[in-house]
């Protein structure tokens, strides 16, 4: 059972990013980018008030660098489309489990992105959630 809805369209688009955005960092780093994708969607707070499907969350305005480059633009293969489904239908990891924001610094990863706290690094990308106060619903919806 899915956790938010998805057509095959869908599943593709989510492929993609996952691809675009964390392919370097393995089939555990894509399926963490996957997790703050559909975070943003379910959470419905924050930055990501109003998201309800995936091509709002992927298309939002500088919600991900990876779709500005062609990368992104090629089809989407059978890896990722699979681990599409796998966050579509709530698998989660940590330490994206409840995470809305990550990113790739140059260095260590800050202690806070956009004033929410780090929860954890994979690989070369940082996590982070927000707190019970901004965002009780990331919490919830599980």
């Amino acid at each position: 059972m899915a956790v938010v809805k998805a057509t095959e369209a869908d599943i593709n688009l989510l492929a993609r990013l996952l691809r675009a955005e964390a392919e370097g960092e393995g089939v555990q780093g894509m399926l963490l980018v996957g997790n703050v994708g559909i975070n943003r969607i379910r959470a419905n707070c924050s930055d990501f008030e109003g998201l309800r499907t995936i091509p709002e969350m992927i298309y939002q305005p500088h919600a991900f660098e990876a779709i500005q480059k062609g990368y992104f633009y090629q089809g989407a293969r059978e890896k990722e489309r699979r681990l599409a489904r796998r966050v579509v239908k709530g698998e989660r990891q940590w330490p994206a489990k409840f995470s809305l924001w990550y990113f790739r610094p140059p260095g260590d990863c800050p202690p806070t992105w956009y004033d929410q706290p780090l929860v954890g690094r994979f690989k070369l990308h940082c996590f982070y959630e927000p707190t019970a106060e901004e965002c009780e619903n990331v919490y919830n919806t599980f």
